[in-house]
C-alpha cells in the first residue's frame, strides 16, 4: 500500500510540474448554469434610470425607455411591439431592476428599455396598434411589403417612427425584441453567436425563422447589421408571474447585457 500511495504521489508531482511548464493541459470545465439569482427591488437609495418619453401612440398612450448606464457598449432590449404578446413588459421590468441593483454590470455599457413598444394594442389585447397595422411590419427594410397589414408606406405609424429614433440615437451593437408564443431564440444580421450564448441559459431552442418582410430584424438585422435577436417565449408565459419569468428567462437577459462574457 505503501507503495502504491508512493506511486501515485510522483504522478500527481509529474502532472503538476507539466502543468507549470506548459506541456500540459487540462480539459476545460463545462459551462455550469447556476440557480438564477432572486428579483430584489432596488433600495431607495440605489441610482434610478433615466426615463424618456421618446413618442406617443396613436391614441397619445406615452412611449417610453430608461436609460441605465453611460458606457460604449450600447444594448436595446424591448417587449410588446405585439400587444397580445405581453409577458415581455415584467421581463423587462425586472431587468431593470436586477441592473439597478447589480451596477457593475454596467460599467462601460448603456442599456436601453422599452418595456412597451405597442401601448395601445397592450391597452387592448391586440397584436397591432390601434389603426390594425402591424407594428413589427412597419420598418423601412428592403423586403417590406406595402399593404394594409403592413402599413401602405414604412414607418406610417408613430410606434415605428419612435422606435426607429432610438435606434438611431443610441446606435445600440445588438438588439434583443421578446415576443411570444413560437419558443425559440431567433436571429436576423450577425446575431447567430449572440443567440446561441443566450440559448445556453434557457429552455429555448435556437431557431432561424427567416427575416419577415418589413419587420424590426430585417430593418436593424439584415439593412443595418446589428445582431437582433428575437426572443420568443411560449404563449403561457403570460400566466406566469414576474418573479417566475425571471427565474426561467432573466440570465438569457443577461448573456445579452454581458456578451461576450458570460453572466456570473
Amino acid at each position: 500500500m505503501d507503495r502504491v500511495r508512493s506511486q501515485f504521489s510522483r504522478i500527481s508531482l509529474l502532472v503538476g510540474l507539466l502543468a507549470i511548464s506548459g506541456c500540459y493541459e487540462p480539459e476545460p470545465k463545462p459551462l455550469i448554469i447556476g440557480e438564477m439569482p432572486p428579483l430584489v427591488l432596488p433600495p431607495a437609495e440605489a441610482p434610478p434610470a433615466q426615463h424618456r418619453l421618446v413618442g406617443r401612440s396613436v391614441q397619445g398612450r406615452p412611449i417610453m425607455i430608461q436609460i441605465l448606464g453611460d458606457g460604449d457598449d450600447t444594448v436595446l432590449v424591448m417587449a410588446t411591439i405585439h400587444g397580445n404578446e405581453p409577458a415581455g413588459t415584467p421581463l423587462v421590468n425586472s431587468l431593470t431592476g436586477y441592473l439597478r441593483n447589480n451596477r457593475s454590470l454596467l460599467e462601460g455599457r448603456r442599456i436601453v428599455l422599452m418595456p412597451v413598444a405597442n401601448p395601445d394594442g397592450f391597452a387592448a389585447g391586440t397584436r397591432e396598434n390601434i389603426r390594425r397595422i402591424d407594428l413589427n411590419r412597419n420598418f423601412e427594410a428592403a423586403n417590406r411589403v406595402n399593404d394594409e397589414t403592413n402599413g401602405f408606406r414604412p414607418l406610417s405609424e408613430p410606434e415605428s417612427r419612435a422606435l426607429q429614433s432610438v435606434i438611431k440615437e443610441y446606435s445600440p451593437s445588438r438588439i434583443v425584441s421578446i415576443h411570444q408564443p413560437l419558443t425559440c431564440i431567433d436571429y436576423d444580421g450577425p446575431g447567430r453567436t449572440l443567440a446561441a450564448r443566450m440559448a445556453q441559459y434557457c429552455d429555448l431552442p435556437l431557431k432561424k425563422l427567416g427575416a419577415k418582410p418589413g419587420s424590426l430584424g430585417s430593418y436593424t438585422g439584415e439593412s443595418l447589421g446589428i445582431a437582433t435577436i428575437t426572443v420568443e417565449l411560449p404563449a403561457e408565459a403570460s400566466k406566469q408571474s414576474e418573479q417566475a419569468l425571471w427565474d426561467k428567462y432573466g440570465r438569457a437577459l443577461l448573456a445579452a447585457i454581458l456578451f461576450p462574457q458570460h453572466p456570473l
